[in-house]
């Protein structure tokens, strides 16, 4: 699973679904969260979090070129690909966070993706959940 550590900037609320504005070191990123119709009171603006999300909901992007609906976007280094027979593992570098994405092994190989270049890391906002930062 990976994770960031984040702050909210912004909640916007219709009935029972909330997007969620958050700031990850200077850089904007959403979570789209169905929850019950009242919102956990943990949720508020200022609020630090942890923004989590699967390896297998990071696609993998170079030199993407005009608009798309994938709002949260990160520039990362490649630091290792382990190739398998139908899926490859990427380790990549976002700021201070590792960040892994697990795509098929023909994805990896018609991108060309060689450790020590960058690559654009996309994740959907409704596929980043929201944890309350508990002890220290």
């Amino acid at each position: 699973m990976n994770k960031l550590k984040g702050k909210i900037t912004n909640i916007q609320q219709s009935g029972a679904v909330m997007l969620i504005d958050l700031e990850v070191n200077g850089q904007g990123f959403s979570a789209l969260l169905i929850e019950s119709a009242e919102k956990p009171e943990w949720l508020k603006t200022e609020q630090a979090v942890n923004l989590v999300f699967k390896e297998t909901e990071v696609s993998l992007a170079k030199k993407l070129a005009g608009q798309i609906s994938v709002r949260n976007r990160m520039n990362c280094k490649v630091i290792n690909i382990e190739r398998g027979q139908l899926l490859s593992k990427v380790k990549l570098q976002f700021g201070d966070y590792p960040i892994t994405s697990v795509i098929t092994t023909r994805a990896a190989d018609s991108l060309l993706i060689a450790a020590g270049e960058e690559i654009e890391a996309l994740v959907k906002a409704n596929e980043i959940s929201l944890m309350k930062i508990t002890g220290k």
